[in-house]
């Protein structure tokens, strides 16, 4: 096989900051993906309708010319969102989901919700308006392993959130273990899962083995290959659950290789070519349409884009280095690496 051609895609969670970032993270991601969920978690978050708003016309601002892109508001949820936060949200179109933080999981999750006892009245209404949660699965308890957050947040707070709120739309974002996969695979409707390019390539080996490769580094963090193995099972299966979703990460190059780096892989410039490396190697890429460019939007209900994007069989070393903010670099995943499949445009 030479090329496919695909519907064009949408990425259902991807990290593009603000300010100066913009400039460099929304032209990547509008190369190839018709929409994106965009997250909250800038400083200060954006937590009401008016702040999605604004934050979506500064996104627009940096849309190269004759590119068709539509970013998907989010609002950040803490413990003081309350139901007509979330009603003059969606009574105004402004946003398409909600981002659960447990406080402290991840970057620019501080200001995320210290116990969902105080968000009854949002999830009520979000619950009757059909706007869904979308969760960072992972407990913040110190006590526990951090390889095993994923499968604890299942059992202590995603089951219990789910029979309290039996009709409420769930993404569990960026999953990474054969715990979460299964659950996804078998609970009752309502429920959906992202799979990062990153978390469906590599295992945790990558990361450590050799010498610690900070570029590696995500939240949730990469895991054993067994888990790796069966997110390829979960994401080439042509389950309607489980969809794309990036989670590109961007962070200036001295916040990534410091003795304290922050956790996040940037893919937006080259997300499609993994995803095909990942379905090619799985002997799959006859599903990679369906969970690039369907599964979500049908989640999201949404109507499927009806423009193609080409992929090409084509070796290409991606980039050692990339301009970002204040004159530092981003450093991209696989930096300086050859990928064999190549993103050609749309057709």
């Amino acid at each position: 096989m030479t090329s496919i051609d695909i519907i064009q895609p949408d990425d259902w969670h991807v990290h593009l900051r603000d300010g100066e970032a913009l400039a460099h993270t929304v032209p990547h991601i509008a190369n190839q993906f018709a929409r994106a969920i965009v997250m909250p978690n800038l400083k200060p978050p954006v937590t009401n309708r008016t702040m999605a708003q604004d934050y979506a016309t500064r996104i627009m601002e940096h849309v190269p010319e004759h590119v068709d892109f539509t970013p998907l508001m989010t609002l950040y949820l803490t413990d003081k969102t309350n139901a007509g936060d979330i009603n003059c949200a969606v009574s105004a179109n402004a946003v398409k989901a909600v981002k659960l933080y447990p406080a402290g999981a991840t970057t620019n999750s501080d200001s995320g919700v210290t116990s969902l006892d105080h968000c009854d009245g949002a999830l009520s209404m979000m619950q009757s308006a059909g706007l869904p949660l979308l969760v960072h699965g992972e407990v913040t308890d110190a006590n526990v392993d951090i390889f095993d957050r994923e499968a604890v947040f299942i059992d202590k707070v995603l089951i219990p959130l789910r029979a309290r709120y039996p009709k409420l739309k769930i993404v569990l974002e960026h999953i990474t273990t054969r715990a979460a996969a299964e659950y996804v695979a078998t609970s009752e409707d309502g429920i959906a899962a992202t799979i990062t390019a990153h978390h469906l390539l590599y295992n945790r080996n990558h990361m450590l083995a050799g010498g610690i490769r900070p570029h590696y580094y995500c939240l949730p963090i990469l895991k054993r290959e067994s888990h790796r193995e069966a997110l390829i099972g979960a994401a080439t299966s042509g389950n309607p659950r489980f969809f794309l979703g990036t989670d590109s990460a961007p962070h200036a190059q001295p916040t990534k290789e410091t003795a304290c780096g922050c956790a996040g892989c940037y893919t937006a410039l080259h997300a499609m070519e993994l995803y095909a490396t990942a379905f090619e190697q799985a002997g799959a890429l006859d599903k990679l349409e369906a969970f690039s460019s369907i599964h979500g939007a049908a989640f999201y209900g949404l109507p499927v884009n009806t423009r193609k994007i080409r992929l090409v069989k084509e070796d290409w070393q991606v980039p050692s280095e990339l301009p970002y903010i204040e004159g530092q670099k981003l450093i991209p995943l696989n930096a300086g690496e050859t990928l064999s499949w190549k993103f050609a445009g749309i057709v």
